[in-house]
């Protein structure tokens, strides 16, 4: 006899099975579609946040959008060296196989990787415990040192500004991949960065001809 289900796992059955109801059966025309392959125009580069779903956000259908959500929704740049890319083969399949034509790199208010850049208290940490963090988000350290000159590294204020300093700067490794660089130039890729704000649930696009963020209307 198989054991019974955690509580955790039981809520994610349940709403397996209301997504059988009122998800999957209403909608067999479009899934029958998407066994033919998938089409998105957009790929979302966005948190690993529990409270920030792109999906959601965007109020999309499956097939509409690719995703891949990472601490801090960072972009390494492009680089050739050994190791396992995995942001890097993501992108590239997206750009060079999907074809998609716009990438948008959606940053949060309350951004727990964007606040362990900010006051760096990961750092010295062992691999399994904080370790792997702390490397990964030190890909914003040439970020962080404007934010932490003009707002020090704690508070809101400097927390947000470490949030949106991390879109721009994923915005920026974006651009040192080649095929990226060359679509973008051939108007055949267009890169945008956004932020959600988890307190008002506005969203936020960025203007980068003045490196504001605006709210979306």
């Amino acid at each position: 006899m198989s054991a019974a289900p955690s509580a955790q796992l039981a809520r994610l059955l349940a709403g397996y099975r209301r997504f059988r109801q009122t998800g999957w059966n209403p909608n067999r025309e479009r899934w029958a579609t998407l066994r033919e392959g998938q089409q998105p125009e957009i790929m979302v580069i966005a948190c690993s946040d529990s409270r920030v779903d792109p999906a959601q956000i965007f109020d999309v259908d499956p097939g509409e959008i690719f995703v891949v959500r990472n601490v801090a929704a960072m972009v390494p740049p492009f680089e050739t060296s050994p190791g396992l890319h995995g942001v890097s083969a993501a992108l590239e399949f997206a750009v060079q196989v999907l074809g998609v034509r716009e990438i948008v790199v959606l940053g949060h208010g309350l951004c727990g990787g964007c606040k362990a850049a900010l006051t760096q208290e990961l750092q010295g940490a062992e691999r399994g415990e904080g370790g792997f963090i702390a490397d990964w988000i030190a890909l914003l350290d040439d970020a962080r040192e404007p934010v932490v000159a003009a707002h020090g590294t704690s508070g809101r204020e400097a927390e947000r500004a470490m949030e949106l300093a991390g879109v721009k700067a994923s915005l920026g490794n974006l651009r040192t991949f080649p095929c990226i660089r060359r679509k973008e130039r051939d108007g055949e890729l267009r890169l945008t960065g956004a932020f959600f704000a988890i307190s008002d649930g506005i969203l936020h696009v960025l203007d980068e001809t003045s490196g504001d963020f605006r709210p979306a209307t």
